[in-house]
């Protein structure tokens, strides 16, 4: 089917979705859950293909997001039933008022409808995704990367199995096929056909959508996530959380991208935070650091936009600050609203830094790569939205219904 006909199909899918009770969707999710499982060979052997075709075109890092393995697969079916015990978002009552003319006002909790999400790299979100969709009530289009194709199509093939065995339509969740640049058009133009697009991947397909979509769209964010060792820090403890941050999983949007350091703690601090990341790890990390910083410990002088990129690598901006207000006026400069952390032992500094702080997720004392839904207790999470409306942060079930007014009466009229 053409991009357009699985945006149609998938519209008339989110009817019958829309009215199922919390138990079938619950029984649908783990019957599709225990199908992956079931289809892991399948889904290994395409991912094979994908991996190979890969080799040489992308980063290592980049492969490593791309890469399926036994284990993977497991946690996504996890993820999966995970979502399954979790409330149905679907018909909570947000707020009841009876009004002097005798009529109830009932604000609740509705599907979207359709929700399409464009995305790259990334396998396990297909499932993610689907299951996020169908949880709270509704259908979903899938536009993977070229890169993942053959992994999210097996992916999908085994959900669609599911679906089919508990007698639910199969076009609930639908994956485009065509990976040039016209099918994302398409999506974007599917007005009556999507109520909600999530670009997730790179800055330049989240500008495209923001820019061109006719369709409603939330804005998930590039991370150009900060990290600030106040003057009063544990330094060992900051040390910790940033080899967290940044090398446990760099090609990640949570993954810390820039450490802003205290002048007073600079000293003793940046010996430790090299020997931490650089010299005592299989991958050390390539420092970008600037002009103080570069005088206390060795690494590359950063350049002028170093501090506004989202490296996705083995690659961390550092800048020494002179106070808790000085690093708050740096990443309210060039933050993307993601995520950003304060390591300290004092409570001015810490009210200060969570107080200025505009971005979607804010830590004390913690790593920024908490920033996931699984880690929030959403099950997973359709990407991380920077922007304010509808939705902020982890996009999960709850973010993906919208709402409407039910309105009671006895005869009154106006």
């Amino acid at each position: 089917m053409t991009t357009l006909e699985l945006c149609k199909a998938a519209k008339a899918a989110s009817k019958g979705v829309a009215t199922l009770s919390t138990e079938d969707k619950n029984k649908a999710i783990l019957v599709c859950a225990d199908e992956l499982i079931a289809h892991t060979d399948a889904i290994l052997a395409a991912n094979d293909i994908d991996i190979e075709a890969a080799k040489g075109t992308i980063s290592d890092v980049m492969i490593d997001r791309l890469k399926l393995t036994k284990e993977r697969i497991k946690g996504m079916a996890d993820g999966m039933r995970e979502v399954a015990a979790l409330p149905d978002p679907v018909g909570r009552i947000y707020d009841t008022v009876n009004r002097p003319s005798g009529i109830k006002v009932e604000k609740i909790s509705v599907p979207l409808g359709v929700v399409s999400i464009i995305y790259e790299s990334r396998p396990n979100v297909t499932s993610d995704a689907a299951t996020l969709c169908f949880k709270s009530g509704n259908a979903c289009v899938l536009r993977g990367g070229k890169e993942s194709y053959n992994s999210s199509k097996a992916i999908v093939d085994a959900l669609k199995e599911g679906f089919k065995k508990c007698g639910i339509n199969p076009d609930v969740v639908n994956l485009v096929s065509d990976l040039t640049r016209q099918s994302a058009t398409d999506i974007m133009m599917a007005v009556g056909y999507v109520d909600l697009l999530i670009p997730r991947g790179g800055a330049g397909l989240i500008k495209n959508v923001v820019e061109n979509s006719k369709v409603p769209s939330l804005q998930t964010g590039t991370g150009i996530c900060h990290i600030y060792v106040d003057e009063s820090a544990d330094l060992n403890m900051a040390a910790k959380i940033i080899k967290n941050a940044k090398t446990s999983r760099p090609s990640v949007c949570n993954a810390e991208e820039v450490c802003l350091v205290n002048s007073k703690v600079a000293e003793e601090f940046l010996p430790l935070l090299k020997k931490t990341i650089v010299d005592e790890i299989d991958t050390p990390v390539e420092l970008r650091l600037d002009e103080r910083a570069i005088k206390i410990i060795d690494g590359q002088k950063a350049s002028d936009t170093d501090f506004d990129t989202e490296f996705l690598d083995y690659i961390l901006a550092v800048k020494i600050v002179d106070s808790v207000e000085e690093a708050i006026e740096h990443i309210s400069k060039h933050s993307t609203g993601h995520s950003e952390a304060i390591i300290t032992k004092n409570p001015e500094s810490e009210k200060a830094f969570l107080t200025s702080i505009d971005s979607a997720a804010v830590y004390v004392n913690a790593s920024t790569r908490f920033t996931d839904g699984g880690e929030f207790g959403l099950g997973c999470e359709m990407g991380i939205s920077t922007q304010k409306l509808h939705a902020r942060g982890p996009v999960g079930l709850r973010e993906l219904n919208t709402y409407k007014y039910i309105i009671h009466g006895d005869g009154q009229i106006r």
